[in-house]
């Protein structure tokens, strides 16, 4: 480590720790990546859908169409491993990132970025714990405070609910939206039944009074079949308040690992369908433990990861610093499985890993 880098500019020592970190993931086995700053909008679109246009920096190519200034490494990184062999390879990478920071005006648009991924291998509960304890061993000196969550494991409780396939559906593609996922919910309980049924004779009762024309873009047909659609899932038996209690219960989960590990435990007596995700936590646990975290004191957050980390479909983990609210993370990363699934038209890979800010590093400790 460099003792002084007073000298130098911000983005000059946010660059150096940055080589530096990566060139500690080289050393841990990883190869280095590389990618394009200018990257095809389309499929960060496909992927994200439009809510990444509102945060990202998209431009018109003549040639190429819309392209988007890199809003992070781990899509081009996994199109990149997808597109070769397919065997189980980690990467590492660093380079600026582009964000617009609306929410949050005082916070760079511009920053680097510092990555380590790991694509395969038979043990999942191993490679989390490798992902996790690298960072957790490189992050030491700062005493950021780690909190991990498990996407998973909500999943899994949508997909066992005792409802139909379309409700399931609707209640997933929400998930990483905590309010709509909360309204679609209760629509669907024994709470909402009594106004799906109001809403609908409502419609009814507008459509048919009024004699002002058709001027929006959905037609007739279309109306009637959405009114028609409502009018079938409005006769279908509600989410039972138990299940939706159970899911509360899950939701509400912010402990020590071993608290929530005995908590899910007994949640699963009555959610079956939740069985094997608690069984991958403690896995991972034990594999952290082997690790050297001290998993005993680690934080658990059943919720953790759900308003801003979309494409992770199972273990996801933060560190921040304590007493400094007005930082981002400093890391974060998780599992993200499905994201390999997209990008290889089907045929995933498992997949982990995680990035850094060595720019909040050096205002943290002054070097990296």
């Amino acid at each position: 480590m460099m003792s002084d880098l007073s000298g130098l500019s911000e983005k000059a020592r946010a660059r150096i720790a940055a080589e530096r970190l990566c060139d500690e993931f080289v050393t841990r086995g990883a190869a280095r990546f590389d990618s394009d700053v200018l990257l095809p909008a389309e499929v960060l679109l496909d992927l994200y859908g439009e809510d990444i246009r509102a945060r990202a920096y998209v431009t018109s190519d003549p040639e190429h169409g819309e392209m988007m200034l890199r809003p992070d490494f781990t899509v081009p990184v996994v199109q990149a491993h997808m597109a070769g062999d397919v065997t189980p390879a980690s990467y590492t990478y660093f380079g600026e990132v582009f964000r617009k920071q609306d929410a949050h005006p005082d916070r760079r648009n511009e920053y680097f970025q510092v990555g380590y991924e790991v694509f395969g291998g038979a043990d999942a509960a191993a490679a989390e714990a490798d992902v996790f304890g690298t960072f957790a061993e490189m992050l030491a000196p700062y005493g950021l405070r780690a909190a991990t969550g498990d996407i998973g494991i909500l999943v899994d409780a949508v997909k066992g609910l005792k409802t139909t396939e379309a409700r399931r559906a609707a209640l997933l593609r929400h998930i990483w939206r905590p309010r709509r996922f909360r309204s679609l919910l209760t629509r669907f309980s024994e709470a909402g039944a009594k106004q799906r049924e109001a809403n609908i004779a409502r419609v009814r009762a507008n459509l048919e009074t009024t004699d002002a024309p058709l001027i929006g873009l959905r037609t007739q047909t279309e109306i009637d079949a959405r009114i028609a659609a409502l009018e079938e899932d409005a006769s279908e038996p509600p989410i039972s308040a138990s299940e939706v209690a159970l899911l509360d219960d899950i939701l509400s989960l912010k402990e020590t690992v071993p608290y929530v590990l005995s908590a899910l435990r007994d949640i699963a007596v009555d959610m079956p369908a939740i069985a094997g995700s608690v069984e991958r936590l403690d896995r991972r646990a034990n594999a952290m433990a082997k690790k050297g975290v001290d998993v005993e004191a680690l934080d658990f957050e059943a919720s953790y990861g759900r308003t801003s980390m979309e494409y992770y479909n199972g273990f996801v983990f933060g560190f921040y610093a304590e007493g400094r609210p007005d930082l981002p993370p400093v890391a974060t990363g998780g599992r993200y499985d499905a994201l390999t699934a997209v990008l290889g038209q089907g045929e995933g890979v498992p997949a982990v890993g995680g990035v850094m800010r060595p720019d909040l590093m050096v205002a943290l400790k002054g070097d990296a």
